[in-house]
């Protein structure tokens, strides 16, 4: 197992598509790393060095935003629209469902009091 940017990655996978397991990567990013450091997108995570391993995490790093920073602006996002008091803020406060979906009978975990 080779872990890049905190994602375990498989080793019987291609690099193309055992990169997409990181957040924020998806095929045609895996694609363009791969392409940029030369190394066939074909090849298996097991096959590679750990220079080349250690090129494809620092490449990612500096150039694609990642997991901690997406889940930031996630929640930066959804601060955003609480604090505007908009229905969709209002509904994330609430737990509930946001885009128009039933609430009556579905939409039983959404709907849970959430124990702090």
């Amino acid at each position: 197992m080779s872990y890049i940017s905190g994602a375990r990655l498989v080793d019987d996978k291609q690099v193309k598509i055992a990169s997409t397991k990181i957040d924020g990567i998806g095929p045609k990013k895996a694609i363009q790393v791969c392409y940029r450091l030369g190394i066939s997108d074909n090849i298996k995570i097991k096959e590679l060095t750990k220079y080349q391993i250690d090129q494809i995490e620092q490449m990612i790093g500096q150039d694609h935003v990642v997991h901690w920073e997406l889940k930031r602006g996630e929640r930066a996002d959804i601060e955003r629209l609480i604090s505007i008091s908009c229905y969709r803020g209002i509904r994330h406060q609430d737990g509930l469902p946001l885009r128009g979906q039933r609430t009556h009978t579905n939409a039983r975990t959404c709907r849970k009091k959430i124990r702090k």
